[in-house]
């Protein structure tokens, strides 16, 4: 049987439609998602750094975070130590503990349970960091990861990644501030 020029193009053609179709079924299997977001904001304190982490080192205490009423937890600063954050209205956070580097003036945790409603992220963990600035202050840091909010394509507005940068920003920005004001002032 001979081919001729004419019917081999026809074949890759052919074959040209069908990969096409095969690659518009699968596309959305091919997708980029959602992408890992970082927030990282700081704050100079006038203190020594041994006084900024007494205030913040005790991972069952969050009293210093304006919108935390309460702070519930077990297993002190221990690896693996829970606490649950009720908030101002009464929502709750649920958080564990990772990493506790004292030496360093450093612990890392994650969420493990928040409605989107109240933070607009998911798979969030965060760092906090006290190291010596100039003029014998404290520098600390607040860094987080996370996911917006919707773990889909086309979130809406509420749980998209520009609402999870906003959410975790102004937070860090509120407490760091918060606990600025309240170890300056002695309270």
């Amino acid at each position: 049987m001979r081919m001729t020029i004419g019917t081999a193009l026809a074949g890759v053609a052919a074959l040209a439609v069908a990969g096409t179709a095969l690659m518009t079924a699968f596309a959305p299997a091919w997708a980029h998602g959602p992408t890992r977001q970082k927030v990282r904001e700081s704050i100079e304190i006038s203190a020594q750094p041994a006084k900024v982490w007494a205030a913040i080192g005790n991972f069952q205490d969050m009293s210093w975070l304006p919108p935390v009423t309460k702070t519930e937890g077990a297993k002190g600063n221990e690896i693996g130590a829970t606490r649950t954050l009720t908030l101002t209205g009464g929502p709750t956070v649920e958080e564990e503990l990772y990493k506790y580097e004292p030496e360093m003036l450093s612990y890392s945790y994650r969420i493990t349970k928040v409605d989107v409603k109240v933070l607009p992220v998911t798979n969030y963990s965060s760092t906090l960091t006290v190291s010596p600035a100039p003029d014998g202050k404290a520098k600390l840091e607040w860094a987080g990861a996370f996911y917006r909010g919707y773990p889909n394509n086309d979130p809406p507005p509420e749980l998209s990644d520009e609402a999870a940068m906003k959410a975790v920003s102004g937070l860090y920005k509120a407490g760091l501030e918060a606990l600025k004001k309240k170890i300056e002032s002695g309270s």
